[in-house]
């Protein structure tokens, strides 16, 4: 896209000024500017285009109403403005609808060109301080505007003054062509401040809206050096319908790409509106996917969607998406732990690289006698074995305590409490955990007596607890003493046994019965460590 700027950039530069050289040319020429009258020609064309460009106006409207965006409402207004007065002066054509030349006819056009420039300028200030006050009015302006173009149509075609007053078709009343001066200074500003977003945020329909605004400066210099029925005059009504077919096809361009109308005038959002976009379509994607998960009807929530914000296909595209990312998680979750899965989905920069220092509880658990009952099994007898005691596993120390699972290691399960989640009693889940992962582990065994048997170690401290690793994979795990020590207390536990350090046990209460095995000399430990063998624990 950036490569492209500077090729569109030379070729407006190129064709732009070529209706203002051809404009001159004429006016340097006038015998060149010959004269063309058709009135029922003029009346169709005119009214067709101007009832087309109010048709983009509206729609384009009730966008900026739904989605609440200031910018957007301006640039509607400026099509509605200068495609309501382009049909008031079809509505004027002489031998139509009235006999002859009025007023209205004559000024229609550029009055109308020269408000719509006013809210063209509008939409290309900075609005995000003051699109508040643009929304609270906008139903007020919408209506001022109807009811000016409703009377002007109603004071010419009834002939009454000024408007209805019969005027020499050649000529723009005196002072009239004055007003071209403004608006082509407001039309400037515009395009150059469209030229600028679409620089920042390079969107079809930003430059569009920019060529749009040009030609309507153009078409207002038309107007003014301009004799009707001649080429001169003949030409603003092109670069106005021009104009609204460089906007229609801006949001035709973008239609396609995003397909829906609201993703049409996508370009032309102001940032908060675009926040705001994101938040609904997130919000609504999570619903749909929480509904997936547990089996509810997507129906209500699409439903709702199509009432407030979204078009049919809209609501089509997010069940879609809805259902694809439920596809992705169903295939992904089983890798993550579900506290970090859940902890992700409320906090997403858990995601991001490094750490924080937590006061955490690491349960480590190993089978005692694996490596031997391995060589006397086949692979896949090992794997369901594995898994046998893994399913018994995961229920008591993920979803009934709450524990991280930081890693299946073979044999080995290390998890960590209070460290995605805050768990101020973490050190009596990580004990109810190693006494649940005991007893699951006994009952498999009753009906396996010649399986491996878990050996616990639990241990509670402080650990740096963040993500390791590279931007395309990483780990999120807990690195520090405390876990080198639960793991050697899983060491020199025996077979069934769960043994705890005593900062654990501190963190226990008297509700836990344990048995004091001594002060150990611990490996990569410069002073021995307070043991205890845990038996039981009820809070």
């Amino acid at each position: 896209m950036a490569r492209g700027i500077p090729v569109r950039a030379a070729a407006l530069i190129v064709i732009l000024p070529l209706p203002l050289a051809g404009l001159a040319l004429l006016v340097s020429r006038p015998r060149w500017d010959v004269m063309y009258r058709d009135d029922p020609i003029h009346f169709w064309i005119v009214l067709l285009a101007a009832a087309i460009n109010v048709g983009l106006g509206l729609a384009t409207s009730e966008t900026a109403r739904k989605w609440g965006d200031p910018r957007l409402f301006l640039v509607s207004m400026a099509l509605l403005t200068s495609a309501g007065f382009l049909g008031l002066h079809a509505l004027a054509t002489p031998r139509v609808l009235l006999p002859g030349s009025n007023t209205g006819f004559v000024v229609a056009n550029p009055i109308g060109l020269f408000l719509a420039a006013g809210f063209a300028a509008g939409s290309a200030l900075g609005l995000e301080r003051h699109g508040a006050a643009v929304l609270r009015w906008r139903g007020w302006i919408r209506a001022a505007l109807g009811l000016v173009v409703a009377a002007w149509a109603a004071v010419s075609l009834a002939g009454l003054p000024p408007l209805g007053e019969t005027v020499p078709s050649q000529h723009l009343p005196a002072g009239i062509g004055l007003i071209g001066i403004p608006a082509l200074a407001l039309y400037g500003f515009a395009c150059a401040r469209y030229v600028l977003l679409y620089r920042r945020r390079p969107r079809t329909l930003l430059l569009a809206v920019a060529v749009a605004y040009a030609l309507l400066a153009e078409a207002m210099t038309a107007v003014v050096f301009s004799r009707t029925w001649h080429v001169t005059w003949w030409e603003w009504h092109v670069l106005m319908a021009a104009s609204f077919a460089t906007i229609a096809l801006g949001a035709r361009l973008e239609y396609r790409r995003e397909r829906s109308l609201g993703g049409a005038f996508g370009g032309l959002y102001l940032e908060s509106t675009l926040e705001r976009i994101d938040r609904r379509h997130a919000d609504a994607l999570g619903e749909l996917v929480a509904a997936l998960r547990s089996d509810e009807p997507l129906s209500p929530i699409l439903e709702r969607a199509r009432r407030e914000w979204a078009t049919a296909e809209e609501a089509a595209l997010l069940e879609r998406s809805a259902r694809q990312l439920r596809r992705v998680d169903e295939l992904f979750r089983p890798y993550v732990s579900p506290q970090l899965a859940r902890g992700l989905e409320e906090r997403p920069e858990l995601a991001s690289l490094g750490g924080e220092q937590r006061e955490v509880t690491v349960l480590f658990a190993d089978l005692e006698g694996f490596t031997s009952f391995s060589e006397r099994h086949q692979p896949d007898e090992v794997i369901s074995m594995l898994n046998t005691y893994w399913s018994a596993a995961v229920p008591v120390v993920a979803e009934r305590e709450g524990g991280l699972i930081e890693r299946f290691a073979g044999d080995a399960i290390l998890v960590v409490f209070n460290a995605v989640a805050e768990q101020a009693d973490h050190a009596a889940r990580g004990a109810r955990a190693a006494i649940g992962l005991r007893d699951e582990a006994d009952a498999i065994a009753r009906t396996h007596p010649d399986w491996p048997r878990f050996r616990i170690g639990v241990n509670t401290g402080p650990a740096v607890v963040g993500n390791v690793g590279a931007s395309g994979m990483r780990s999120f795990t807990a690195i520090g003493d405390t876990t080198n020590v639960s793991a050697r207390l899983q060491a020199v536990a025996r077979t069934g046994e769960i043994v705890i350090s005593g900062s654990t046990l501190a963190g226990l209460g008297p509700e836990a019965r344990a048995e004091p095995i001594g002060d150990l000399e611990l490996k990569g430990r410069s002073e021995p460590v307070a043991t205890f063998r845990l038996v039981a624990f009820s809070d």
